[in-house]
């Protein structure tokens, strides 16, 4: 009998074939994006856990799928930000990229392999179908970062040597963990992994916790992930900005809280009484806040900013799930939802500028809010959900972290938050007001506003993210599934938000006041006042000069000299060369393994001691 988890992964795999049999038809993304629609009904609907029928048995261990509300939660995001960037292609920018010499099958094949294999990695019921899942998934998102030209396929070759050896630490994982226990079942880790000695305990962590991290772009693992991201074709980018680091989250997640559990992390302590693993691990998540936050603040091309803002906001999640209460763990996890709705939006944004300038060079750009003011508003309310401002959903997401570090009394880690917000609110000011505030250019006076198969999905997602900001007790649900699987104390909430002792938060009132006093500043502005005079961008005066079409009244270059001289020591100093160390000795290590591979001896004994591995493994 077939499961609705089977038919789900039947629909995802039926994607994938129409998308490279029909992937000539020029209305493809139509076909494609209602198969994304089925899938999320299917998800909505499913009755959780929710088993598939396919398995097999390898090396006398179970191998098969079942899909719970954590996994759930993840597969709603994932299949969403797809139908997301399928419906964005799927007219002029599609063409465009046609025309460039690119293959949209190949994108939309790409795209759909990654949805089926990211569903296989979240329904994973045991190591083994988990790793499965895991290997796909990294390899189909290596095939999406090198759609899109030749600099996209060099970003995306960096990426080779971090997945090898994430997939060697999750293979040398799952071997320990079988020796160690016995069993590479999800039921029976979760209540074995616990007694296991402190030493076994903290040598799995490790080799789980790296490979996981590289996905997720932690600090250190984090310097492949802005330019393979950024450098994707720009419907491939917002899918992989908006989810597919997040599943190294979600497979960090089950290690840390399922498996190993909060309470058994802090066991392992590195300074008795004062500092433990669950507190690196912290302290991981919240210098990923902040260092990729402010190199973000560095960047003068639109696609490389958000592509570093999306290794910092992952700190959040993380940082929120570790912090393990009720509040924090609803709030990492809400803010994979709310992210992943306003990434999407925001990187759809930059490239629909690209797709009318030519160019994503915040330097070269200026004042088309007059030209594509739609974009400028998605962007607008793209960057207060980025920055955690009301009304928008991350600052929902962000208030729960935060109100989880106080009341846990963590100050440092929550200055380090609020550090990381500053710099976020700063990039994302340089970003909005390079890109559509300030003098137009001559060149981009005859700019026209994207067309509707571009704007349409934009606005859908920033609608989301505002509606999901008013009232977040829409998505709350899904996290309360969440939390229930990982056995985390599920977050009471309300539609606007939440309610209890220690503080509360109603959005249907913060925003009703935001928008009360919007209107009353508006009343007084257009009813009493309204003394203000329009007139040309090149018919001005200011600083003591008229403006004419020779004098360029925006200034960009440089956005923060000031902030810069300040903070530019920590660039050009240690962090700069810790950077410089790490990526010259991945290039060291690309290289070696790069003429290891290409032999054939070599690859023979590759294949005899991974044979030789799992044989090992299941004698044990």
């Amino acid at each position: 009998m077939t499961t609705p988890l089977d038919l789900l992964l039947f629909t995802a795999a039926a994607t994938v074939a129409g998308a490279f049999a029909l992937g000539r038809w020029r209305d493809i993304a139509w076909l494609t994006g209602a198969f994304y629609i089925a899938q999320l009904i299917q998800l909505t609907g499913l009755d959780l856990p929710s088993a598939s029928h396919a398995g097999f048995t390898l090396f006398g261990q179970l191998v098969g799928w079942q899909m719970d509300g954590f996994g759930r939660f993840f597969a709603i995001i994932t299949v969403g930000a797809a139908a997301a960037a399928t419906a964005y292609m799927g007219g002029e920018w599609g063409e465009r990229y046609r025309q460039a010499g690119h293959s949209l099958v190949w994108l939309h094949g790409a795209l759909a392999i990654n949805v089926l294999a990211m569903l296989l990695l979240l329904a994973g019921n045991d190591l083994i179908a988990l790793f499965i899942g895991w290997e796909l998934t990294s390899w189909a998102s290596f095939l999406l970062m090198a759609q899109g030209g030749e600099r996209a396929l060099r970003a995306a070759l960096r990426y080779v040597p971090y997945a090898m050896g994430a997939a060697m630490a999750v293979l040398g994982g799952i071997v320990l963990t079988h020796a160690f226990t016995g069993t590479l079942q999800f039921t029976e880790l979760a209540q074995r992994v616990p007694q296991l000695e402190n030493w076994q305990l903290a040598l799995m962590v490790t080799l789980f916790g790296v490979g996981f991290s590289i996905k997720m772009g932690l600090l250190p693992f984090h310097l492949w992930q802005a330019p393979a991201y950024a450098e994707a074709a720009g419907a491939g980018t917002s899918f992989l900005g908006a989810i597919s680091a997040r599943m190294g989250l979600f497979a960090l997640a089950l290690l840390l809280v399922k498996f190993v559990s909060l309470t058994r992390l802090a066991d392992l302590e590195f300074v008795s009484g004062l500092f433990d693993a669950r507190d690196l691990i912290a302290w991981v998540a919240a210098f990923t806040i902040v260092l990729p936050t402010f190199t973000a603040l560095k960047q003068n091309d639109a696609r490389y900013l958000l592509a570093w803002h999306g290794i910092g906001q992952g700190g959040y999640m993380l940082l929120g799930i570790v912090i393990g209460d009720a509040t924090g763990s609803a709030g990492g996890l809400l803010h994979v939802f709310n992210y992943a709705t306003y990434q999407a939006a925001l990187v759809l944004s930059v490239f629909a500028v690209l797709h009318r300038t030519g160019t994503a060079d915040l330097n070269s750009l200026g004042g088309l809010v007059t030209r594509m003011p739609l974009t400028f508003l998605v962007m607008l309310m793209g960057i207060i959900g980025l920055a955690g401002l009301p009304p928008m959903n991350g600052f929902v997401s962000k208030w729960l972290v935060y109100r989880s570090l106080m009341i846990e009394g963590r100050p440092l880690l929550f200055l380090m938050t609020v550090i990381g917000t500053l710099g976020t609110i700063l990039s994302v000011y340089k970003l909005i007001h390079n890109t559509f505030l300030g003098q137009l250019r001559l060149e981009h006076e005859g700019i026209r506003e994207a067309p509707w198969s571009m704007t349409i999905p934009m606005l859908v997602l920033v609608g989301i993210g505002f509606v999901t900001g008013v009232a977040p007790g829409l998505p709350l649900q899904w996290v309360n599934d969440a939390q229930a699987a990982l056995g985390l104390p599920v977050l009471p909430h309300t539609l606007g938000g939440v309610e209890s002792s220690q503080g509360g938060l109603d959005m249907l009132w913060v925003v009703g006041v935001l928008f009360a006093g919007f209107g009353i500043g508006a009343l007084l502005f257009y009813g009493v006042g309204n003394r203000s005079k329009r007139i040309h961008q090149l018919d001005n005066y200011a600083g003591g000069h008229f403006l004419s079409a020779d004098v360029r009244y925006h200034y960009s270059d440089h956005f923060y000299a000031g902030l810069m001289h300040r903070i530019g020591p920590l660039y050009r100093g240690s962090f700069t060369r810790l950077e410089e160390a790490v990526a010259s000795a991945n290039d060291t290590l690309a290289a070696l393994m790069q003429a290891w591979y290409r032999q054939r001896v070599p690859m023979l004994t590759l294949l005899v001691a991974a044979t030789a591995g799992l044989g090992w493994m299941v004698l044990q």
